[in-house]
């Protein structure tokens, strides 16, 4: 990783340093470089790039167009497709607060769009968190709009299968490991438009693009536009926090570990502390969460616990951590059928 100028921010924080993150090559034979190479940056910050992964250039350039048509429309069309109760659809600025500590009383300043893997309503899966039809714009609205986004959803999932054999191998399993059907054979996939608009943050008013947080699942795959902003923290307990600048890299996925690989791995792999810090420019971005089925029982792997190293997290299902995760970030919704101030 390469590391360029250092200087204090306004809260204090030592938070200028660009890092440029390892890079793993989805295209390579060498498995052994990969795995390596994935494993000095699970083991250092938690990211890293993918760069030859198979989504092509100008694909991804159509779904970042189709996004951008999106957030442009009124904020009453785009109402009408408010996330539901099952996390699907539209989440506008300051729904999400993911930082209470430090953003009181303020959400983040960006908006968004949830859209999962699709679950007919009749199918009894459906009734699970999570899962159920997906919400949409009307056709007429946004044309080919929904293909665009289901294509681009079933090619990252396949992305996200490829880098988390790699991680199997990086924790001493098998390939395979997480192929199994109740983890990403049948996974709680989740693709996010995002929209930062043009406000500058102020860290010390408590004002971010999007707060600081570790994500909740096994991993995050993270495809930006050029405008700077995403910020990582190595280590969330030091005072004060050092926070390094994240450069976009033209046609890679921004790759993270999520809470759920943390306590997969027994804390050898770590999720780390991110956030997004506005600076007057527009920014979209598509965030792209990997979890594993509900019924995934999450608990310390046979490669990461030991005698002198035993189990620091009581096993937990999928579905009942996510749930809880979601309902501490997110507004309630009744609030939005209430007079807005």
């Amino acid at each position: 990783m390469e590391n360029y100028s250092k200087q204090k921010n306004r809260d204090g924080a030592l938070n200028e340093k660009i890092s440029f993150l390892n890079r793993i090559d989805l295209s390579s034979s060498d498995i052994h470089q990969s795995v390596s190479l994935l494993k000095q940056a699970c083991l250092d910050c938690g990211f890293f790039y993918v760069i030859n992964h198979g989504i092509s250039e100008e694909f991804m350039e159509e779904v970042f167009k189709e996004s951008k048509k999106f957030f442009e429309l009124p904020e009453s069309e785009k109402m009408k497709v408010l996330r539901n109760e099952k996390h699907r659809g539209y989440t506008p600025v300051l729904d999400e607060l993911l930082d209470p500590d430090n953003q009181v009383h303020v959400g983040d300043y960006k908006e968004g769009y949830y859209i999962g893997v699709e679950v007919p309503e009749d199918d009894p899966e459906a009734d699970k968190p999570f899962y159920g039809p997906n919400v949409w714009p009307k056709p007429d609205l946004l044309p080919g709009w929904r293909q665009t986004m289901e294509r681009f959803h079933q090619e990252a999932l396949e992305v996200a299968r490829k880098i988390a054999r790699i991680i199997a191998l990086a924790l001493d399993l098998d390939a395979n490991f997480f192929d199994r059907p109740e983890m990403l054979g049948q996974p709680i996939a989740v693709m996010r438009l995002l929209h930062y608009g043009a406000y500058v943050s102020d860290p010390l008013k408590g004002l971010f693009g999007a707060g600081a947080h570790s994500d909740y699942g096994l991993i995050t795959l993270l495809a930006t536009d050029d405008v700077p902003g995403l910020q990582i923290c190595k280590d969330k307990d030091s005072r004060p926090q050092v926070w390094e600048n994240i450069a976009p890299l033209k046609g890679a996925f921004i790759v993270n570990l999520g809470d759920m690989l943390e306590r997969w791995s027994n804390c050898i792999f770590r999720s780390t502390l991110h956030r997004v810090v506005g600076n007057g420019q527009e920014r979209y971005s598509i965030a792209y969460f990997v979890e594993p089925s509900h019924e995934c029982l999450v608990e310390c792997l046979p490669t990461c616990k030991s005698e002198k190293n035993p189990p620091r997290f009581p096993p937990i299902k999928c579905g009942t951590y996510l749930s809880q995760r979601y309902k501490d970030t997110h507004t309630d919704l009744n609030l939005y059928s209430k007079p807005q101030t």
